[in-house]
């Protein structure tokens, strides 16, 4: 970024439920604001206008994949450890559009080298890719302003670059240990703590609150000039969309 504004508003967002939960902070302090939005251009829209948005979604879609799909997520496994399996295969941009997810894994094997259908997992929140994909396409400045991160990656470069040694879920229940971790990452990352453990807002989990909560301290580095993208430098897909994970 260029020269920082202390009084702008940054956004860290993932998605839940109940559509999108943003965590708005400054670039430094402690001043946080939670929120549910129902659409990704909502949180665009925003009254905070925010001049960073990281968001835990998948930006810039190939037309065809190698094996383990973009080189983005190629990329930033290694760095992870046991955690690596939190990163999905994103297939090509027709498999995302697809009507239906038997559509979807014929689009996906005929799109990848070797062939390899879409995960049940990634064509879970293909409707939420599609949000972001439509909204940075049609509005091509905004893209300038929104950032794709991860948080098991966001947790890693707050951990002083290693790989956390504990989940956050367990046979996809919430697994304490894992979370108090994250919890205690932020906290000394500067998130206030009457944030870090309140209790999320209706229609998301706690863990989606604390993936929100790292998408803003990623988004803070962002702004700050500090943040790496994975790769270096960001391939981009054929309507410019930059394709980079960033910690």
């Amino acid at each position: 970024m260029q020269e920082t504004d202390k009084n702008a508003w940054l956004a860290g967002a993932d998605g839940c439920a109940a559509g999108w939960i943003a965590a708005f902070v400054r670039p430094q302090g402690g001043e946080v604001r939670i929120r549910i939005v129902a659409r990704f251009t909502e949180l665009l829209a925003a009254p905070e206008q925010p001049a960073v948005v990281a968001v835990d979604m998948p930006i810039g879609l190939p037309e065809r994949v190698g094996a383990g799909g973009r080189e983005t997520e190629n990329s930033v496994r290694p760095l992870l450890g046991a955690r690596q399996s939190s990163v999905f295969s994103v297939p090509s941009r027709p498999a995302i559009y697809a009507g239906d997810y038997g559509e979807a894994c014929r689009i996906a094997q005929a799109t990848s080298e070797p062939p390899r259908k879409i995960s049940k997992q990634l064509f879970n929140i293909a409707a939420k890719i599609r949000e972001v994909d439509e909204a940075l396409r049609a509005a091509p400045d905004g893209a300038a302003q929104v950032f794709e991160v991860h948080p098991e990656l966001a947790f890693w470069r707050l951990n002083g670059d290693r790989a956390l040694n504990e989940p956050k879920k367990v046979k996809s229940r919430p697994h304490e240990p894992g979370l108090a971790l994250r919890r205690n990452l932020l906290l000394a990352a500067g998130i206030p703590e009457l944030v870090v453990n309140a209790m999320p807002p209706s229609g998301a989990a706690a863990d989606d609150l604390l993936d929100a909560l790292a998408c803003a301290a990623i988004a803070r580095r962002i702004y700050a000039g500090t943040a790496q993208p994975f790769p270096n430098p960001p391939p981009r897909d054929s309507f410019g969309l930059a394709m980079a994970i960033w910690a």
